[in-house]
């Protein structure tokens, strides 16, 4: 199927069925009229194969006390192996009702009121409230910026977790917003460092499959890095939500290697978190890591057509707007600062452009001035976005 078979049969009108995305823009924005390009969710429908599983147990009528059969584990591991050569253990394996959920988990599990947690910024903002709702310290470190390419500032880092006793690392990767996948190398001196001082890795891998260039930008999961040396101190959170488009099937995985770090997470879970698995939210995932590998493809063959002409019609017509290098994710990242002050970036974008995204200032306070735009949808309005963009920079400069 080609790219334009793929969305006219996938792409899917979302207004009027309870979308967050498209129909809470009145009470989030303050105008319904809008073109969202915020929530990261996609505009295509699952797998076929996911809704035929789907159908069927629906049909069976009856959604009692269920437990997590086999058949799972096997294609959650194989997929795993087969898509990123991860090898997991299914006693490692543990399920949450979304990846934010369980970081709120992990960090009562893990940590006590008033200890050091530390996030990477700018970042997906629920990191924040994470940490501050459970009033843990905030500790932050900025990536460093070169014209669109982040970095982490490991003296920067260290010294901070030195300095404020640092318990908990949380990062991202691939990194929202900002678009890298951090590399072998990377990931291998950040968790030397969190070992050095003991700090314990919480690596949030939702976009794990979203690879934009995975010849030269492969994923790396924490838990490879040299060999599988870190596992012990690494815990990693990810989802089939973002890959397949089913987030609100509220099914996630805890990912715990070491068997004291499992017994601790298991004994705060009964005390606090007493939950049944979500049998459809499951029934979907299965179905797609057993046969949803084609669509994917499909999507990530859009997601990077997207970023295609986003990067060109921007360099060809506001060279000035930094696009970030994105690696992984379906979300860019942009930098209109050299056209706009950053105070007014708000109202450029929502009253003179007509979109909905996700501004700079929410995933730092040092951001104000960048947007996010999510990639995963129609072609269509990605390209009405940025032409809105153009336009109303072009309109600027006249």
């Amino acid at each position: 199927m080609d790219q334009a078979a793929f969305v006219k049969k996938y792409a899917t009108n979302r207004l009027h069925t309870n979308s967050l995305k498209w129909d809470a823009l009145g009470v989030r924005y303050g105008n319904p009229d809008l073109l969202p390009m915020w929530v990261a969710d996609m505009e295509f429908q699952v797998p076929t194969a996911v809704t035929q599983a789907l159908t069927a147990r629906v049909a069976h009528g009856i959604y009692g006390y269920s437990f997590t059969p086999d058949t799972y584990y096997e294609a959650f591991l194989n997929w795993e192996q087969q898509r990123h050569q991860l090898s997991l253990k299914k006693d490692w394996l543990r399920f949450g009702t979304g990846v934010v959920n369980s970081l709120y988990a992990v960090i009562n599990a893990y940590t006590q009121p008033g200890d050091g947690v530390m996030i990477l910024t700018p970042v997906y903002y629920p990191f924040f409230d994470a940490v501050q709702d459970n009033h843990r310290q905030l500790v932050t470190s900025e990536l460093i910026n070169d014209h669109g390419h982040y970095t982490m500032d490991f003296e920067d880092i260290e010294a901070k977790i030195k300095a404020n006793e640092v318990r908990l690392f949380v990062q991202c990767s691939p990194h929202n917003p900002v678009g890298r996948i951090w590399t072998a190398e990377e990931e291998s001196r950040i968790l030397a460092l969190c070992a050095k001082y003991q700090v314990l890795v919480i690596s949030d891998e939702i976009h794990q499959d979203i690879e934009i260039d995975p010849a030269n930008h492969p994923f790396v999961s924490a838990l490879t890095v040299a060999d599988g040396r870190f596992q012990d101190n690494v815990i990693v959170l990810n989802s089939p939500s973002k890959t397949f488009n089913v987030a609100c099937l509220l099914n996630s995985h805890v990912i715990i290697p070491n068997a004291t770090l499992r017994q601790r997470y298991d004994d705060y879970m009964q005390r606090y978190n007493q939950t049944e698995v979500n049998v459809l939210g499951q029934t979907a995932g299965q179905a797609a890591y057993e046969h949803g590998a084609d669509w994917l493809d499909q999507v990530l063959a859009v997601i990077r057509s997207n970023y295609q002409y986003l990067q060109t019609e921007l360099a060809a017509k506001a060279p000035k707007v930094v696009v970030a290098d994105l690696q992984g994710t379906y979300l860019t990242w942009l930098d209109l600062r050299a056209y706009l002050a950053p105070d007014a970036t708000r109202e450029f974008i929502q009253e003179k452009c007509g979109l909905a995204v996700d501004f700079g200032e929410w995933f730092s306070k040092n951001d104000q001035g960048f947007v996010r735009l999510n990639l995963a949808t129609d072609p269509k309005y990605v390209h009405q976005a940025v032409q809105n963009i153009i336009e109303c920079l072009n309109k600027l400069t006249e």
